[in-house]
């Protein structure tokens, strides 16, 4: 194909026979690359003519070397320090100064009066202050935002000139010195030739500097545009057409090389896809069908794709040049550094500095990191994992030195040297810097070639810190290294190397611009991506960059038209692809630059795509019953089921056999907050050590009276003993232990209303009581043990009362059960349990059923329905909460059958397809 650089040269050949003191000048460093490969295909003999892109023009013109970001953003601290009574953190500075450098950069590339614009912004200012009553009222937040827009001018002028004394600076006043000096740098180049290939939107400084340089009349520029964008009055000819009106040059020049390729026939297919996944995957499948990747690129409008498209390119590309960066903070090395700096943040946080203790998940964080973990791991023990189940089996919220020391005593010396050293106390961020520097060492030594580029990414990052922090100090404290951090990996990214002539080009819209491709897979052509929206970030109003002549959105728009409309002029064969999903990472919207192709090319094919959705059906687990697990039965039947265990299976079968016949434990975590089991737990114990001295005794409001001044105690007691290590004195948990000393109370506070009300008679029986009886089953050989531990039986007025605590709510409608025939319901299972619990009382006890007998609950969360019993009534009838022997064998009866269940062979353990969990 013929491309513009391939008719660029041809024209250039006719009127240049020889390159000696030529110098082409391009827009990027990949056009370069591009343009030399061309050149040499042309020309059999010869010197190649001197290629520079436009910034290392600039510098030539200027004699100012480019600065560093970081570097820049240290020396604007500096100036701002020196000029400001209360100057802010370093972190909170460079969360604002980025945009500042912006605008600097922006004024100057656009040769703007510095001192007319920052005073006009200063009289806005003023102006929104003024008021015609004087009444203005101004809160600090705006008194800070319009002191702080006043100031700007204050923080230029030094930076300015302190950077030019050190001969570096932004892209900005390197182009502002250029317009200086250019003048001086023709008189010492008048023997060469400069040609401009393949600009197209210019700043205020180029126009000057190309026109500077075109009125020598030894040098030429060719712009690549074709003629269906520059006679109409279409977008993306704006600015051409406004040079071609205003340059001088054109006064006695044509425009050079304006191209007709667009209107040749084209296969162009617009398709939208849901979602960003399905663009990039389509796009594979799109490549796949590619025999030869010379002259086809694929392009991301939406950079920060490039993870995703990695991973969905397809098995037939055997070479790729790649030419953005990875994110960095996409990088598995980044999580780990971050988890270094999260280990003392959080020890700063949670005030364990002075015991030198790190917070679990933080230390579980690191080691776990697939880096650490690879240091870790033996032959014979797996330490990381052995130490997180120690953590989780003995509670411990925090990790002190010790125990680090000796989980790393049977590692390499060297490991346990670099690793020791980052646990221990740091004393200057100097100091701390030399640990992740020790860290990445000590990982580079047995790493593959990729990881190794990481490290030493980050190996230069964080040398280049230390410098800079030896220099200026500006690092206080840890929070602020980390902050910072965090904002500069957010913008840098690994340069990716490769064969830039060969195979597929995967690339960004920007680094399109001079080249041609047959083939072009486009993506994310959304509204908000191509173009980018119209929010600036800037401090200068928009009004006050139309005044000035700065770009806007509008300026931006018609760039990536250019962009857009250029990138289609030449190709053949173009897929655009964009999302239709309305959802937060997009419009759902395909971008108006592709409304207007398709108003200027009738025949685009439309195409929308979707994943293919497989319907995959949800079968219910079902589990069916061999010899074994009837042995299991059979020793379960020995040992006994307790009511929690029957409401299990009537819960969940699936549940019951893992629990009773897999025998699977939950695995020990760390209980950071208080488990609402454990709070239960302690309510219990808590009012089993109170009531136990009075079993076989009548209750007395003097003895509520005691068990109420030993009550906070014995919660503290028992929580010491089921909340290993933990601290109850902050936080969530100081909350939690008040919630169990509440119940506690209040339920102390209800007995003894309960004495005082009309002289009430309350004798404890037993607390804590453990029951069972045997029972026989219809086909079984065995009978079948059940068992259970009742909270408390008392006798009140000479009812006797089985009673089970709930710290959680319960109503009285959970324990209403009219009838038994569909007890599985969950709305029934808590009055199963309590039922059980009569039933093994009577059995246990020989229960005569002389005196009337209640079962129920006392709900915590619910202490002012009282006692909540049992109630066999209908419904709208009046309550019947005796229990007697014949409602007691018919609950029994229907529990037998429950119980056949289990044991029968015949029914599989099968998952319910109601379970809402």
């Amino acid at each position: 194909m013929q491309t513009f650089i391939s008719e660029t040269l041809d024209a250039i050949l006719k009127e240049t026979k020889s390159f000696d003191n030529v110098v082409f000048i391009l827009p990027s460093q990949r056009a370069k690359v591009f343009l030399k490969q061309t050149l040499k295909d042309k020309i059999s003999v010869g010197f190649l003519p001197e290629t520079l892109n436009i910034e290392q023009f600039i510098q030539q013109v200027s004699g100012i070397k480019k600065a560093d970001s970081i570097q820049l953003l240290f020396h604007f601290y500096t100036i701002y320090k020196s000029l400001e009574k209360a100057p802010d953190t370093f972190d909170t500075f460079a969360s604002w100064a980025f945009t500042v450098l912006q605008d600097f950069n922006e004024i100057d590339q656009h040769l703007v009066d510095t001192k007319e614009i920052f005073v006009y912004l200063r009289d806005i200012q003023r102006l929104k202050k003024w008021s015609v009553t004087g009444t203005f009222k101004e809160t600090e937040f705006m008194k800070d935002h319009y002191s702080f827009l006043e100031k700007l001018h204050n923080f230029y002028a030094p930076l300015y000139q302190f950077l030019l004394e050190n001969k570096i600076g932004y892209q900005g006043l390197m182009y502002r010195e250029a317009c200086n000096n250019i003048d001086h740098f023709l008189e010492g180049n008048t023997h060469k030739k400069y040609i401009f290939i393949g600009f197209n939107a210019l700043n205020k400084a180029e126009e000057f500097l190309f026109q500077k340089v075109l009125a020598t009349g030894n040098s030429d520029i060719y712009w690549d545009l074709d003629e269906t964008f520059y006679k109409s009055n279409h977008q993306a000819g704006t600015f051409i057409r406004k040079y071609k009106k205003e340059w001088k040059f054109y006064e006695k020049n044509s425009l050079k090389n304006l191209s007709n390729h667009f209107s040749l026939d084209k296969n162009i297919q617009v398709i939208g896809a849901s979602k960003n996944t399905t663009q990039i995957k389509y796009a594979g499948e799109i490549l796949e069908t590619f025999s030869n990747f010379k002259n086809t690129a694929l392009i991301l409008s939406d950079e920060t794709l490039l993870p995703i498209t990695l991973n969905s390119l397809p098995k037939n590309i055997n070479a790729i040049n790649i030419t953005m960066g990875y994110p960095l903070k996409d990088i598995p090395t980044t999580n780990l550094l971050f988890s270094i700096f999260q280990l003392f943040i959080s020890q700063e946080k949670l005030q364990k500095t002075a015991d030198n203790q790190f917070y679990y998940k933080d230390v579980i964080r690191f080691l776990k990191h697939q880096s650490i973990y690879k240091l870790l791991f033996t032959t014979n023990t797996n330490l990381v994992d052995n130490f997180t189940e120690e953590i989780g089996k003995e509670n411990y919220i925090f990790i002190t030195k010790n125990q680090l020391t000796t989980l790393l005593e049977s590692t390499d010396a060297s490991v346990k040297n670099v690793l020791l050293g980052l646990f221990k106390k740091y004393t200057t961020i100097h100091n701390f810097l030399d640990r992740i520097l020790s860290v990445i060492a000590l990982l580079k030594e047995e790493t593959t070639d990729l990881e190794k580029e990481y490290l030493f990414r980050f190996y230069t990052a964080f040398t280049q810190l230390k410098t800079l922090q030896s220099e200026f100090n500006y690092f206080t404290d840890l929070k602020t290294l980390a902050l910072f951090f965090k904002q500069l990996i957010a913008s840098e990214t690994l340069s990716f190397q490769g064969e830039p002539l060969k195979g597929l080009q995967l690339m960004g819209m920007l680094e399109t611009r001079v080249l041609d491709f047959e083939n072009i897979i486009l993506t994310s052509t959304n509204e908000g991506i191509l173009p980018a929206s119209s929010q600036q970030n800037s401090f200068i109003p928009f009004d006050v960059k139309l005044e000035f002549g700065l770009p806007t959105y509008r300026e931006k728009d018609a760039i990536f038209s250019y962009h857009f409309f250029r990138l289609l002029q030449r190709a053949k064969n173009v897929f655009i692809l964009y999302n239709t999903e309305h959802d937060v990472f997009g419009s759902g919207e395909k971008s108006r630059f592709v409304t207007q192709l398709e108003m200027l090319r009738p025949e685009i094919v439309h195409k929308t795509i979707a994943p293919k959705v497989i319907a995959n059906k949800t079968e219910l687990k079902q589990i069916g019953k061999t010899e074994t697990t009837l042995q299991r039965l059979k020793e379960l039947a020995a040992k006994g089921i307790s009511p929690s265990a029957l409401t299990n299976y009537l819960h969940n079968p699936v549940s019951f056999y893992k629990q009773k016949i897999l025998k699977i434990k939950e695995f020990d975590d760390v209980e950071e907050t208080v488990a609402f089991n454990t709070l239960g737990t302690v309510v219990h114990e808590t009012l089993d050590e109170l009531y136990t001295p009075f079993v076989g005794k009548f209750l007395t409001v003097e003895a509520i009276l005691a068990m109420q001044e030993q009550a906070k105690d014995l919660v503290a007691k028992h929580f010491k003993i089921h909340f290993k290590n933990g601290n109850l004195t902050t936080g969530k948990n100081r909350l939690i232990f008040e919630v169990a000393n509440r119940f506690v109370t209040n339920f102390l506070k209800k007995e003894k209303a309960l004495l005082q009300y009309k002289n009430n008679q309350l004798k404890i029986i037993a607390t804590e009581e453990n029951l069972s009886t045997e029972i026989k089953i219809n086909g079984l050989e065995y009978p079948v043990k059940l068992h259970g531990q009742v909270d408390r039986v008392d006798e009140l007025n000479g009812v006797l009362r089985i009673i089970d605590y709930k710290t959680g709510m319960v109503t009285s409608s959970n324990l209403r059960v009219p009838e038994f025939e569909n007890l599985r319901d969950e709305k029934h299972l808590k009055a199963i349990q309590v039922l059980l619990y009569a039933y093994l009382y009577t059995q246990s006890k020989n229960y005569n059923f002389n005196q009337p007998l209640e079962a129920g609950i006392y709900s915590f969360k619910n202490l002012n329905s009282g006692f909540l019993s049992v109630d066999f009534a209908l419904p709208r009838r009046k309550a019947e909460t005796n229990i007697t022997l014949e409602k007691l064998e018919d609950f029994i009866t229907e529990i037998k059958s429950y119980i056949s269940e289990i044991y029968n062979l015949e029914i599989d353990f099968i998952e319910p397809a109601d379970l809402r969990y």
